[in-house]
């Protein structure tokens, strides 16, 4: 009971202060990264994106700062350490909200299929006033919820295409404007159309072949009922398998970096 007691009224040190926020502040990161790596990073998105370094944007500017200010600042019984706290605590909760605005920005808002493979429009890459200008009112904005399958509809006028290959050489195409955006199914014979079957991919692209065929003994689906798109992300190639007859995606699978 005395050894309890002692406990007790031992000193909360700065040592054991910065300790605690640590927990706290790391619980906090991991649950909002969590949900935003659900809702926007779906897998393998988050690696074909170099969301581990996204991750460490939220990581370094909330869970490292905070804990860190208030081992500098803690003194037990010191005066005015309340209102230091709590300046802290403001201080982070920006920290927060600005790395999740970062990582807001850097979010796959559409993935859009441009001739023969697949291609990632993040909300930073479409300006409000290319969105405004789209002829569907759905891709207007970008989504809050995930980022949303979409078809690009090269354009039949030489002028637009002319437009198009002078942005190419700016490192821009067809999916970073939106006005080209229709409904993914409106594409889909186009879409069946470019996709490869299995046993092509096996020819051609041994490597690639080899991760498909990996999952597939892992999962059991019948190769059959699907054929091969290319996605390209920013830091992985992703093979997206998708259905022979509907052309949705049924798996993404992490290929080799780009």
């Amino acid at each position: 009971m005395e050894k309890s007691e002692t406990a007790l009224k031992r000193p909360f040190t700065r040592w054991r202060a910065a300790g605690a926020h640590l927990l706290i502040s790391a619980c906090v990161a991991a649950a909002v990264l969590g949900v935003m790596l659900a809702l926007w990073y779906p897998p393998p998105l988050f690696q074909a994106m170099g969301g581990s370094g996204l991750a460490l944007i939220l990581v370094g500017v909330d869970v490292v700062i905070g804990p860190a200010l208030t081992l500098v600042v803690f003194r037990s019984g010191k005066p005015g350490l309340k209102f230091d706290l709590a300046a802290i605590a403001v201080f982070q909760l920006a920290a927060l909200v600005y790395g999740c605005h970062i990582i807001s920005l850097a979010r796959p808002a559409f993935i859009v299929f441009v001739k023969d493979q697949f291609q990632i429009a993040t909300v930073v890459e479409l300006p409000p006033e290319r969105l405004a200008a789209a002829r569907y009112p759905q891709y207007r904005s970008p989504p809050w919820w995930g980022p949303v399958l979409v078809f690009g509809d090269w354009p039949k006028d030489f002028a637009e295409q002319q437009q198009l290959l002078f942005a190419s050489l700016g490192g821009e195409d067809l999916q970073h404007f939106p006005r080209y955006y229709a409904p993914y199914e409106q594409g889909k014979d186009q879409i069946l159309a470019r996709a490869q079957p299995l046993s092509e991919v096996r020819r051609v692209e041994p490597v690639v072949a080899k991760v498909i065929d990996a999952w597939l003994a892992r999962s059991g689906v019948e190769e059959q009922r699907l054929r091969y798109v290319r996605l390209r992300g920013r830091n992985a190639w992703v093979a997206v398998l998708i259905d022979r007859l509907t052309a949705e995606p049924v798996k993404m699978l992490v290929v080799e970096k780009v």
